[in-house]
């Protein structure tokens, strides 16, 4: 990493050299304006390849397959959440590319930190490149000159919320500035075909801080999130003028960086025993957000006698009060004299109708005593009917069950037929029309039904001829 000196404005430490357009004073030899520089040849840059490791083909896949000549690629974020960390390793990746054909410069210039500040962090990461050049400056003028010469792969500004053009009524990070600063980049990018990658701040509500048309005029913009208690984050474009914005990236953080998450199912779930009987209640449903599949862990808990009729967190407090009802009406259980406890592990979200087949299975786990199997998965919406339907995307779900070595995958009976002729080795595909079909799922050496029978007696005969006939009396008024 070089840490470059400008005729005294900036920290000089010997670990590159400049050794690129310079005369003995260190001066810089320009000529022309800011905006002279002939262009590459406009084809795509795959700057972050299978090459340079999984963290680099990760950023690649979010960007839609490469970071293109003459971009503008706006990362914004949460304070602390790992901006300033992404981007430092990413230009790391950059100035190393041996598929870019060599080494090559790569400027990072920040107006909130001084070149000391990032080269310690830079040392953490252990970011080793001699072509990573550091600058501490907010002039954006002064910036496009002192680069122009080197004619780097890349430049990243941290922040643009922190840099200001001469001539520009307000300060740095008002909206004029902040408009007129992302224009002028805007231009140099496009004319230079130089990429050019921006940290942005966000407000209260979550946007990136400055006016609305900063997002339209940049090519792409990266989101980075993360729990405040969590090392995860993920990536994800909301716009890319490149590429698809069905993608996400899942990284760790840790002391030497942010690392990629392999398996991100592993995030969403527990370490579950099956002969454990404090685990009943728990249900994996798959989740797709953007192009990823995700194994997510549903939990239940049925309390009869409490004063709290239900509390809900992570799944949209209508959709379980629908799947509730219809447990109620459509399968029979008599769940109206209990407390109903809803949760996803991790703090996820649920947000689509996928996970209403497991969010019944863990409801109807926790009411019945009996834990759930721990290598059987759920795919499916249920309608008022009490039906299973299909979900989007049903072959990329369940390929990722298979892949993570369940042994039973359950799936409305519509999609049964397709996606067994995909041939899952070790992998039973089970289709259900409706709720009582699912529970009827389980074999009956299985705990689920050891539980029943100790619970309700009743039920062994119901159980010895094969769950058919009539109902059982767990049903309860329904039997």
């Amino acid at each position: 990493m070089s840490i470059v000196e400008y005729c005294g404005d900036m920290a000089a430490r010997a670990v590159g050299n400049f050794g690129h357009g310079y005369g003995d004073c260190g001066h810089s030899q320009l000529s022309g304006g800011l905006f002279d520089q002939e262009a590459r040849p406009k084809t795509k840059i795959a700057c972050f390849s299978v090459g340079s490791g999984l963290f680099g083909s990760e950023v690649e896949r979010v960007l839609g397959g490469g970071l293109v000549p003459g971009s503008l690629v706006l990362v914004g974020g949460d304070p602390g959440v790992g901006k300033s960390t992404l981007v430092l390793q990413v230009a790391g990746i950059i100035a190393d590319s041996e598929d870019l054909g060599g080494s090559a410069p790569v400027v990072y210039v920040s107006g909130e930190e001084s070149v000391e500040q990032i080269g310690i962090r830079a040392d953490r990461l252990e970011i080793g490149t001699e072509e990573l050049y550091l600058y501490s400056s907010t002039d954006i003028e002064d910036i496009l000159r002192k680069i122009q010469h080197l004619s780097p792969r890349a430049l990243i500004i941290d922040s643009i919320q922190t840099v200001y053009l001469k001539g520009v009524a307000g300060s740095a990070g008002g909206l004029t500035q902040v408009k007129e600063c992302t224009s002028a980049l805007l231009r140099f990018a496009k004319t230079t075909n130089i990429p050019i990658i921006l940290i942005g701040h966000v407000n209260k509500a979550g946007d990136i801080a400055g006016p609305r048309v900063l997002e339209h005029i940049v090519d792409v913009v990266l989101y980075m999130e993360g729990e405040k208690y969590s090392s995860h984050r993920l990536l994800r474009p909301v716009k890319n003028r490149f590429g698809s914005t069905d993608e996400l990236g899942v990284f760790e953080m840790s002391q030497s960086g942010l690392a990629v998450v392999s398996n991100p199912s592993e995030i969403f779930l527990t370490e579950q025993h099956s002969d454990s009987d404090f685990l009943a209640g728990l249900a994996v449903a798959v989740i797709m957000d953007g192009s990823r599949s995700f194994l997510i862990e549903i939990q239940a808990l049925c309390v009869s006698g409490s004063s709290v009729s239900r509390h809900i967190n992570g799944i949209q407090s209508s959709r379980a009060d629908m799947i509730i009802s219809v447990l109620m009406k459509q399968a029979g259980l008599m769940l109206q004299e209990n407390a109903i406890f809803l949760n996803v592990v991790s703090g996820v979200m649920l947000t689509e109708t996928a996970g209403d087949v497991a969010i019944a299975a863990a409801i109807c786990s926790s009411f019945l005593e009996f834990p759930i199997p721990n290598n059987i998965a759920f795919i499916g919406e249920i309608g008022l009917g009490g039906e299973l339907r299909s979900v989007p995307r049903m072959e990329k779900r369940v390929l990722t069950v298979a892949k993570l070595g369940y042994k039973m995958c359950v799936v409305p009976k519509s999609a049964e037929k397709s996606i067994a002729n995909l041939g899952f080795e070790g992998m039973e595909i089970v289709g259900c029309k409706n709720l009582k079909e699912v529970i009827n799922t389980f074999p009956r050496e299985s705990i689920l039904a050891d539980a029943l029978y100790m619970a309700h007696p009743r039920n062994a005969k119901w159980f010895t001829t094969g769950f058919t006939g009539s109902e059982p009396p767990w049903l309860g008024a329904r039997a």
